[in-house]
Formats: structure tokens, C-alpha cells, sequence
């Protein structure tokens, strides 16, 4: 009877706690949705900063993704690829996936405080390539444990067949264990720039931000994160505005990508 009794008491109160997540989910979604869309207006995503738009800040947003990916999905799927199919679950490997779990769980800041120290102060001066450096930092374990992990549901049968056919180890993987686990390898990729893509703490360390459309890499790049944490501390209500927009817009981009890894997940099941 006691056991019935605490089993009920849980499961009210694992209820509780879900439907309170949820309402308070609900309640930044629809608050964000209403000051955002209430301040969207047509000029936004063709005027710049300086102009009272997003163009530039989206542009250099997804320009320092983009690096960041290009920088961080290769190191991150080789280590992978080391870890699951080279290692031999050796104590080498154990040390690199412990600290993987650990720099998954490190605060941001911290990423951008370090990538600071070694990349804006030396030669005094933000830039762009210092905050994809930051973002692909941030990117790198998240790719490493996907990559382990979905290597590791792939049958060993398949493996073991690649032999039988002669194949060396390297084709196996690569044409045989990668495209096995390719779905759940892109799911993981498209989540890790989901998060990455609304990052504000490293790039204010490193890339800080530009009211100017540019491309040079190598001066403060535009931000739209680090954009709408400086425009929400404006004492006029069209800055105010422009960020409860830009907001918006970010909310709506990371919930698309997520979205989308979601539904090729369930599409591949």
C-alpha cells in the first residue's frame, strides 16, 4: 500500500513539474512572439544596423556559423571516428571522452574568455575569425560525442562483412559505417549549429559587433546576438523594439534547425 501510495505522490508530482516547464515555455514563447512580431516591420531584413534593420547582423551571424562548422564538424567526426573505430577503448580514449563531456558543459563565457586571450589580445583588436574559432570550440565535443555514439549502434555484422569482402579498415568506415550512421551524424551536426547560432557570451569576447554591413574577418564583425544584448540596454523604445524583432527572428531560425533534425530523425526511424 505504501508503495502504490509514494508511486502515485511521484507521479503527481513528475506531472506537476512537467506542466510547470511547459506553461513557463509557452509564456517566453508567446511574449517573445508578440513584442516580436508587433515590432517586425518590412525594412528590417533590408537595412543594416546603422539603419534601423538586421540584414548585416544575420549575414555575419551565419558567416561565423558557417566557419565554425567548416573549422569544427571535420575535427569533431575524426576524433569521433578515433574514439569508436581506432581506439580500442584504450585509457587514451577514456581521458578524451571524459574531457569531451566536460568542455560540452563548459560555460561559454569561459570559451570566450580563453579564445580572447589568445586570438583579440595579442594583437588588440576583435574580429570575426576569433569568434568562429570560439563557436567551432563550443561545436567540436558535441560533434565528437554524436559521432561516437552513432558509430556505436552501427552492427558490428557490417563491419565484419566489409572484411569478409576484402575492403581495408579506412573504406569500411568510410563506406560502410559512415553511411550506416550518416542520418543521426546530421542530426547531431544540425543541433550543434543550433546552438551555436545563438551564442552571445564568446562573441562578445572576441568578434563584439559592427552597425556596418561587412565581410572583413579580420575587424569586429557584425552579430545578431551579441546585437540584441546591446540594443535591450538602450534607453529608447526603437531599440528596444529592434531587439525584441532580432529576437524573434533568432528564435524562429534555432527552432527551424531543430525542427528539421528532429523530422529526419523520425523520418530515417
Amino acid at each position: 500500500m505504501n508503495r502504490l501510495l509514494l508511486n502515485r505522490l511521484i507521479m503527481v508530482l513528475s506531472t506537476i513539474s512537467a506542466i510547470v516547464g511547459i506553461v513557463f515555455l509557452f509564456w517566453i514563447l508567446a511574449t517573445l512572439s508578440i513584442k516580436g512580431v508587433s515590432s517586425m516591420h518590412f525594412n528590417i531584413f533590408f537595412n543594416d544596423l546603422v539603419n534601423g534593420g538586421i540584414r548585416n547582423l544575420l549575414v555575419g551571424q551565419f558567416t561565423m556559423a558557417i566557419i565554425a562548422t567548416i573549422i569544427g564538424v571535420p575535427l569533431g567526426m575524426m576524433a569521433g571516428i578515433y574514439l569508436r573505430e581506432y581506439s580500442n577503448d584504450s585509457t587514451l580514449a577514456s581521458i578524451m571522452r571524459n574531457l569531451s563531456d566536460v568542455m560540452m558543459s563548459a560555460p561559454s563565457i569561459v570559451i570566450g574568455v580563453f579564445v580572447y586571450a589568445i586570438m583579440v589580445s595579442p594583437v588588440n583588436q576583435y574580429n570575426g575569425w576569433a569568434g568562429s574559432v570560439a563557436l567551432s570550440i563550443m561545436m567540436i565535443p558535441i560533434i565528437i560525442s554524436t559521432t561516437d555514439n552513432m558509430l556505436s549502434l552501427v552492427p558490428k555484422e557490417l563491419r565484419e562483412a566489409g572484411i569478409a569482402l576484402g575492403g581495408s579498415k579506412h573504406k569500411i568506415i568510410v563506406q560502410i559505417v559512415l553511411r550506416a550512421a550518416k542520418v543521426g551524424i546530421t542530426t547531431g551536426v544540425l543541433l550543434a549549429f543550433a546552438r551555436i547560432i545563438g551564442e552571445t557570451a564568446p562573441l562578445l569576447f572576441t568578434s563584439a559587433n559592427n552597425a556596418y554591413f561587412t565581410m572583413n574577418m579580420s575587424d569586429q564583425f557584425p552579430s545578431l546576438t551579441v546585437s540584441i544584448y546591446n540594443l535591450a540596454n538602450y534607453p529608447d523604445s526603437a531599440s528596444r523594439d529592434l531587439a525584441w524583432a532580432a529576437a524573434f527572428v533568432l528564435t524562429m531560425i534555432v527552432l527551424f534547425i531543430n525542427i528539421t533534425g528532429r523530422f529526419i530523425t523520425r523520418e530515417r526511424r
